[in-house]
C-alpha cells in the first residue's frame, strides 16, 4: 500500500480495479483546511489522463508492472505475435493492444512490453527507428532551405512528415514517441 502523501513520478497504482500511473503531483497546504495531493494520473490500459485530489494519508494498493523485450514476429491479418527472446514463449495480441508501436515496427524488431498480473497490456516500440520512405511526393529543387515539409510513408506503413529533400528509398531515423522526423542516414 500507498499513502497519497508519498506519490512521485512513475509509480503506479490501483485505483477500482485499474492500473494508473502518476504523471505529475502537487503537495497543496492551503492556508485554511486541510493539506490534499492534486495528481495528474494516467489509466495504463485505456491511455485516459484524468486529475484527482487525495487526502494525504489515503492508501492505494502498488501495481506491480513487470516489463520484457519481446521480438515483433509477424502479423496474420488479425493478431500480432511476438516472442520471448528468453524463455521462447509467443504471445499473440490483437491491434487495440499494439496499435501505438505497431506503426514502427518491422518483423524481428524489438518492442517493450509491460505485463500486469501476467496480461500484457502495452507495447511499446524503440524510441528511435531507422525505416525506408515508401511514398512520397517528389520534392522541388531549390526548396530545401525554406523549412518545409511534406507527408511521407515509411514501410511499416505510418505516415511522417518530413523536409522536402527527402526522396523515396531514403532512410530516415524517426522519435516513435512523437512520430516526428528526426534526420536521414
Amino acid at each position: 500500500m500507498i499513502m497519497a502523501g508519498d506519490f512521485r513520478k512513475g509509480i503506479t497504482i490501483e485505483i477500482d480495479g485499474s492500473i494508473y500511473q502518476i504523471i505529475d503531483f502537487q503537495h497543496v497546504k492551503p492556508g485554511k483546511g486541510a493539506a490534499f495531493v492534486r495528481t495528474k494520473i494516467k489509466n495504463l490500459k485505456t491511455g485516459a489522463i484524468r486529475e484527482n485530489t487525495y487526502n494525504p494519508s489515503e492508501k492505494f494498493p502498488k501495481a506491480h508492472i513487470e516489463t520484457k523485450e519481446m521480438q515483433y514476429l509477424y502479423s496474420d491479418g488479425e493478431l500480432y505475435h511476438f516472442m520471448d527472446n528468453e524463455t521462447y514463449e509467443q504471445i499473440a495480441l490483437n491491434y487495440d493492444q499494439v496499435e501505438d508501436a505497431i506503426k514502427f515496427l518491422k518483423e524481428n524488431d524489438v518492442a517493450t512490453m509491460k505485463f500486469y498480473e501476467g496480461k500484457p497490456f502495452q507495447v511499446d516500440a524503440p524510441n528511435f527507428v531507422e525505416l525506408i520512405v515508401t511514398h512520397t511526393e517528389p520534392g522541388l529543387k531549390g526548396d530545401t532551405s525554406s523549412g518545409a515539409t511534406k507527408p511521407a510513408e515509411v514501410e511499416t506503413g505510418a505516415n511522417v512528415t518530413v523536409p522536402l529533400f527527402i526522396n523515396i528509398n531514403d532512410k530516415i531515423k524517426i522519435d516513435t514517441r512523437t512520430g516526428e522526423y528526426l534526420s536521414r542516414v
